[in-house]
């Protein structure tokens, strides 16, 4: 069987460091935040390029950190899309907030800039723009609109860790970045795990105090929190794959190259990547009229898969009703539910295993 993706296999090929690092943790006794929290947070603020790092619980609760620590919640409107993971939205209302949905980039499948300024109202606080499939949003576009209507921008960074738009890091771009490390993403953890960065360390200070019932150094609060800490586990298996991420990115690459070389000559739309960014193809997701019948073909031929995003989030019975849709509608959005499908990408994924899933492809369109 080929996966979608294999945190086994990413486990595995740096089982050594791995091992080491809970090894470290377990017999330090530092289980919750502490020392080795504080390594990686440093560690991933250098990385990203931005002047702090906060870990916590999720890539969800990153976001809803980030946006209560922006001072944004109940009233406040945040634009985002329906294109993406429920949790994009999910941070949101959490926050109190209303999404405010817009349509995508047909070409990128990121936010597209030209459908924001109708979306603004005089309730609008913040852009919540998401690095979809690790592609970078328009992040320039998106800088300026949110400079004019005064909003606060919020990157989406859960599947984009690594990831560059005119060269400088993803997550240090908006006045906060969120990140998932659940363990099927780039950089993921055996477990799960966030982390909010932002270059104004008092914004940082603000998540820190959040993300354990708003406690100051010396447990006093001046505001309710939460209760979303990243353990020390978890913080030190990334701080020690965290070296990695770029040559696996690189590799992700690779393997994006061998199926685009491949796979260019058939009746599907292939993933493109913006000219400005750095895509780290955290899914490498197609777009084909036969989607749902080259999911089983696969299936039947020992291939995983997975359809992103099949039900939008709009369409979704528990959020349609929480949302707010332009009366134009999202076309875009809606003509790709149930037309993406993403192939399997992890940099383990042997060059003999890639072509066995390209062969897979061929052979179904061959065979129609």
């Amino acid at each position: 069987m080929i996966p979608l993706a294999s945190p086994l296999a990413q486990y595995r090929s740096q089982a050594g460091a791995i091992d080491a690092a809970i090894r470290r943790v377990l017999e330090g006794g530092d289980y919750v935040l502490g020392g080795e929290v504080q390594a990686f947070e440093r560690a991933f603020a250098e990385f990203c390029g931005v002047g702090d790092a906060v870990g916590v619980n999720s890539g969800t609760d990153a976001l809803k950190l980030a946006l209560r620590a922006l001072g944004i919640g109940a009233g406040d409107e945040v634009v985002t899309v329906s294109h993406t993971a429920l949790a994009t939205v999910a941070a949101i209302l959490e926050a109190g907030a209303v999404p405010v949905l817009v349509d995508i980039d047909p070409v990128h499948r990121t936010i597209d800039p030209a459908r924001i300024d109708a979306a603004v109202t005089s309730r609008c606080r913040a852009i919540v723009p998401v690095h979809v499939y690790g592609q970078a949003a328009d992040m320039a576009a998106v800088l300026a609109i949110a400079q004019r209507h005064g909003l606060k921008v919020i990157e989406d960074c859960a599947q984009a860790a690594g990831g560059r738009y005119r060269g400088q890091r993803l997550g240090s771009l908006g006045d906060a970045g969120c990140f998932s490390f659940y363990p099927t993403k780039n950089l993921g953890a055996i477990g799960d795990g966030g982390m909010v960065t932002a270059n104004d360390v008092q914004l940082a200070g603000r998540v820190r105090r959040l993300r354990q019932y708003g406690w100051d150094e010396h447990r006093r609060t001046q505001e309710a929190g939460f209760n979303s800490r990243l353990d020390a586990l978890q913080a030190a298996i990334l701080a020690a794959k965290l070296p990695r991420l770029d040559e696996d990115n690189g590799r992700r690459a690779a393997l994006a190259r061998r199926y685009a070389t491949a796979l260019r000559d058939l009746p599907m739309t292939l993933p493109a990547t913006r000219a400005d960014g750095d895509h780290v193809f955290h899914l490498y997701a197609i777009e084909s009229d036969d989607a749902e019948a080259l999911r089983r073909h696969l299936a039947s031929r020992g291939i995983g898969s997975a359809a992103h995003y099949r039900v939008p989030v709009h369409r979704h019975d528990g959020y349609a009703a929480r949302v707010v849709v332009p009366a134009t509608g999202l076309p875009v959005t809606e003509r790709l539910a149930g037309r993406m499908l993403s192939l399997p990408i992890y940099p383990e994924l042997a060059d003999a295993d890639a072509d066995r899933v390209i062969d897979a492809v061929r052979d179904y369109f061959a065979g129609r």
